[in-house]
């Protein structure tokens, strides 16, 4: 249930952030009057996330009436959760920096046309956030031993909830976390979660006949590794690692685990500074003819040297007139 309290968390605090960015924005420019239509847009993202997640599960257990069909869809929401969640952690990591500056200005271009596009913008940018969670949610609930049950779900409510506890503190500033920090672990965790969503996916393959191999096993550590112990549920929730996977689940596994975790927390190159152009030679100046050399001037004999041994020692030197 970790997982699916790792999700609500991380999910769950991107869209508060989003939020107290709005609103912000919105009390700062003393258009308070428009708050009710962000938090209607807000609402609706919520109501319809909600809405997208009981469709998957409704569609999973009613609609699907045999298991091949059910192991194949649960397989492609496995598939498409570990696209959206690798998009996600790298989006992230790329857009935050100016992400606060292109709501204030999407905010800005809505305030303009009125309050229907306030609400619009509001539910665009919350509703991305809501459909990801209930994808993500589904398909590591499945890849998990307890399912999409009454635990699951109080995981992920508690995730979003301290996630909004999270916002609203940031928000009064009465704490101070290192964002970037934040995401960079929670994004590691999620990539391990998100390996263990794909290693499901490609036994659910198996298992609906789509790819070969269910009953070739990479290796079998059972003795080692007690499915019913704590440490091999809390992995196996977590991570879905399991003490018998096929092949294709180990290949799979380490083939996106691997270079994701390398490219994710490898730190991004900084852009290089445009080359200088290059100055254009400038064009050789013609020789100036030499001027003939001038008789040397008579200069008079210098003066006697005035005897300045009584005059005091800080009276400044007057400079002599000239000849």
């Amino acid at each position: 249930m970790f997982a699916t309290y790792l999700i609500g968390l991380r999910e769950g605090l991107e869209a508060t952030l989003v939020v107290s960015i709005l609103v912000a924005f919105l009390v700062k420019s003393q258009r308070r009057d428009r708050l009710p239509q962000v938090w209607a847009g807000v609402g609706l993202a919520v109501a319809l996330s909600v809405g997208f997640g009981s469709l998957i599960q409704y569609t999973s257990t009613s609609l699907l009436r045999t298991s091949e069909s059910r192991e194949l869809f649960e397989a492609v929401t496995s598939v498409a959760a570990v696209v959206f969640v690798t998009w996600m952690i790298f989006w992230m990591r790329r857009a935050a920096r100016t992400i606060a500056g292109e709501l204030r200005g999407k905010l800005t271009d809505a305030l303009a046309v009125g309050s229907l596009a306030v609400a619009g913008m509001a539910f665009l940018a919350v509703i991305r956030e809501g459909l990801e969670t209930a994808l993500i949610f589904y398909a590591a609930a499945e890849s998990a031993a307890g399912g999409t049950g009454p635990g699951s779900l109080l995981a992920l409510a508690g995730g979003i909830a301290t996630a909004v506890v999270i916002g609203f503190l940031l928000y009064r500033s009465a704490v101070r976390i290192n964002l970037s920090r934040f995401f960079t672990w929670t994004g590691a965790l999620l990539i391990l979660v998100a390996a263990g969503i794909l290693k499901y996916g490609v036994h659910d393959f198996q298992e609906a006949g789509v790819l070969p191999g269910l009953n070739d096993l990479a290796f079998d550590i059972s003795n080692t590794l007690d499915p019913g112990s704590w440490y091999g549920a809390l992995l196996a929730g977590m991570f879905n690692v399991t003490a018998a996977p096929t092949v294709l689940e180990l290949v799979a596994w380490v083939a996106y685990a691997v270079p994701v975790l390398v490219l994710f927390l490898r730190k991004p190159a900084k852009p290089a500074q445009p080359a200088q152009p290059a100055q254009p030679a400038q064009p050789a100046q013609p020789a100036q003819p030499a001027e003939p050399a001038r008789p040397a001037e008579q200069v008079p004999a210098a003066a006697p040297a005035a005897d300045t041994s009584d005059a005091p020692a800080d009276v400044a030197a007057v400079p002599s007139p000239r000849a």
